[in-house]
């Protein structure tokens, strides 16, 4: 791997771990907080199914079976967060500089075809995370609650 690519994937896996640090926090904060709105529940699980179905689709597996809005308990977002940690290590670790540009036939959830890069894939998962985290801490904010600093500059402060 080359010095610029090794730097790249180094970062990927940095910031999906920053993704499984973030998401640890929002829900620890959802499992504090009293009574839990439906609506975080449906929205954090909204997150964590679609990174589900984008993993699915970097692995080249059918995600068409899948829903992105599907949990409604905070225990499925839990076990979702662990899965989807090990899901993009397992991915992200055999990476070569070369597979970052590899593109990626899916469809969507209304079956149209797109062809997209690995790198491009992943850093939409990354950025949809972050903002659907700040909706949620904005939320709780909203209801009374401490808010969560998901920020990634907080991570990796740590």
């Amino acid at each position: 791997m080359t010095t610029s690519g090794q730097a790249q994937h180094d970062h990927l896996i940095r910031l999906f771990a920053h993704a499984h640090w973030a998401n640890e926090e929002i829900l620890k904060a959802l499992q504090n907080a009293e009574p839990i709105s439906e609506k975080l529940i449906s929205l954090f699980g909204h997150l964590l199914s679609a990174e589900k179905v984008w993993l699915e689709r970097l692995n080249q597996r059918d995600s068409s079976n899948l829903s992105i809005w599907p949990i409604t308990r905070l225990k499925d977002c839990e076990l979702l967060v662990q899965e989807n940690y090990t899901g993009y290590q397992s991915f992200l670790k055999p990476l070569g500089d070369t597979d970052l540009h590899t593109v990626i036939a899916y469809r969507n959830s209304k079956g149209t075809e797109f062809h997209t890069s690995i790198l491009d894939i992943l850093s939409h998962v990354s950025l949809h995370g972050s903002y659907h985290r700040g909706q949620i801490s904005s939320y709780l904010r909203m209801k009374g609650h401490e808010p969560v600093n998901t920020d990634f500059i907080t991570f990796v402060r740590i």
